[in-house]
């Protein structure tokens, strides 16, 4: 489980690409990273296979790759990353799990104030479970939904998140990982069969 607080900006060294999907080499800060353990990685969450100095890497098989970005990703893409949230450690954001629930398309970015506004594209299964105020993760990163409309979500960059995050690299066309909150997904799921047999009188 993740937080989607970054705890460092990594670069993508190699792909090696074969039929059974994708191993990466990503440099990083990380120095204590032990083969086996979960990282998030553009909110992706994979496993570290090898680690050297500055160095480790993490492979996607080809179900990964059909859900994710991964297979556009080139030497010298900068990730956000994040490694497994403690049970001992402070939670900062909101709950992450690393499973992209879909791929977004930046529709726009405007800066206003100290913000960037970034408007994404996403797919319509999505909009039921995203609410405005409420939490998001894209590309790892939790975020707070500024507005949702229609397949439009809207959401707000600051200062330090653009200087934390491989965030400040978004444009228009640019195609992003998007994570909605699990809370909200337990609960529709749970409510459901009460959606489906409520009385006509009741009120939406």
């Amino acid at each position: 489980m993740f937080t989607g607080l970054i705890e460092d900006v990594g670069i993508v060294e190699s792909v090696k690409r074969s039929s059974s999907g994708h191993t990466l080499e990503i440099r990083s800060t990380f120095n204590d990273l032990s083969d086996g353990e979960s990282i998030s990685v553009n909110g992706a969450c994979l496993t570290v296979l090898a680690t050297r100095p500055g160095m480790f890497t993490v492979a996607a098989i080809v179900t990964t790759l059909e859900r994710t970005t991964i297979e556009d990703w080139t030497p010298g893409k900068r990730v956000n990353l994040e490694r497994a949230m403690r049970a001992d450690a402070r939670f900062g954001g909101h709950i992450v799990q690393g499973h992209v629930d879909a791929v977004g398309s930046v529709l726009a970015t405007e800066k206003i104030d100290d913000a960037l506004i970034v408007d994404i594209d996403i797919p319509e299964s999505l909009t039921d479970w995203l609410v405005p105020h409420g939490s998001v993760a894209i590309d790892g990163v939790s975020l707070t939904v500024n507005a949702i409309t229609g397949n439009r979500l809207q959401v707000s960059l600051i200062e330090y998140t653009l200087n934390h995050s491989a965030l400040g690299d978004l444009a228009p066309g640019t195609r992003v990982h998007v994570e909605t909150d699990v809370v909200g997904k337990y609960v529709r799921r749970l409510a459901a069969p009460y959606f489906n047999s409520r009385p006509d009188s009741w009120s939406d």
